[in-house]
């Protein structure tokens, strides 16, 4: 069952990906990520309160609430960190080091929670990395523009926060309820959202968002809310190793929908790309 979890924590974040898409277009990305925020932390504790396991928060333990809140810290590190990284290098060059946290996580897995991987799980690893760093296009820049060495800096921060995310997640949902660790973890990425707005003084955009992005930018809560459910409770049945490459494939919905929404297509190398990550992910199951 966790593995059914696992693919039903892509297809909502393939969908959170379009549905933000439409809710950015005159929308600050900071703002509107953290009204999102807002939506994910009332759908976590809805939810909370559905299965009942409210009561349980009382029986928590320190380990428990010091993971869980490492773990959200450890979002809002990452967002902080991607974001100062594209603001100060070249996207081609940030994007493939982000997008790296999933061989970290794998390769963190196997060391601080002894997941096995073997000979085949190493070859989806490569798989994974090779079609990662072809899905991303190249564009000739017309202008040339002086970048600060501090961009690599970042962009690594920003991948080795992302995995340790996962791996914080996993010890700190471990005899949790998933829905209560979510809706706990959520908390915290909320104060770190809103900290993100407040630091860069975008609060005074909030009053000039579009009521029709509005709308999309809370179906992208919502669709960000089942994503992370639905990710917690694989990661605290399964292996972390293999749950997050399937969350990975949230790029297959991603991309469907942007064909169907946006008219956008891959290139022949993005689409070859895509067939290793989607392969080396399918590996990762055998």
């Amino acid at each position: 069952m966790w593995i059914l979890f696992a693919f039903g924590s892509a297809l909502f974040a393939g969908l959170t990906s379009v549905l933000a898409k439409c809710g950015i277009k005159k929308t600050d990305s900071d703002a509107a990520t953290a009204i999102r925020t807002i939506v994910v932390l009332i759908f976590s504790w809805l939810m909370v309160w559905i299965v009942g396991s409210a009561p349980t928060i009382t029986g928590l333990s320190t380990k428990t609430w010091v993971f869980l809140i490492l773990s959200g810290i450890a979002t809002g590190a990452s967002w902080l960190c991607y974001f100062r990284a594209l603001q100060l290098g070249d996207v081609n060059k940030v994007v493939p080091i982000d997008k790296s946290s999933t061989i970290l996580t794998i390769i963190l897995a196997l060391i601080f929670l002894g997941e096995p991987i073997s000979w085949l799980k190493a070859a989806a690893v490569v798989l994974i990395g090779i079609g990662t760093f072809m899905m991303i296009e190249k564009k000739a820049d017309t202008e040339q523009k002086q970048e600060k060495k501090s961009w690599l800096l970042y962009a690594v921060l920003s991948a080795v926060f992302a995995s340790l995310t996962s791996i914080l997640g996993k010890i700190g949902i471990d005899g949790v309820e998933s829905n209560l660790g979510t809706a706990i973890r959520t908390g915290v990425v909320l104060v770190m959202a809103w900290l993100i707005v407040f630091v860069k003084g975008k609060q005074h955009t909030l009053k000039d968002i579009p009521k029709n992005e509005l709308g999309f930018i809370c179906l992208s809560g919502l669709a960000t809310g089942g994503s992370w459910l639905c990710y917690y409770k694989a990661l605290q049945d399964g292996l972390a190793s293999v749950v997050v490459p399937i969350d990975k494939l949230s790029i297959l919905v991603s991309i469907g929908f942007s064909a169907l929404v946006f008219k956008e297509r891959l290139s022949k190398k993005a689409a070859f790309g895509l067939v290793l990550i989607v392969g080396g992910t399918l590996m990762m199951l055998i």
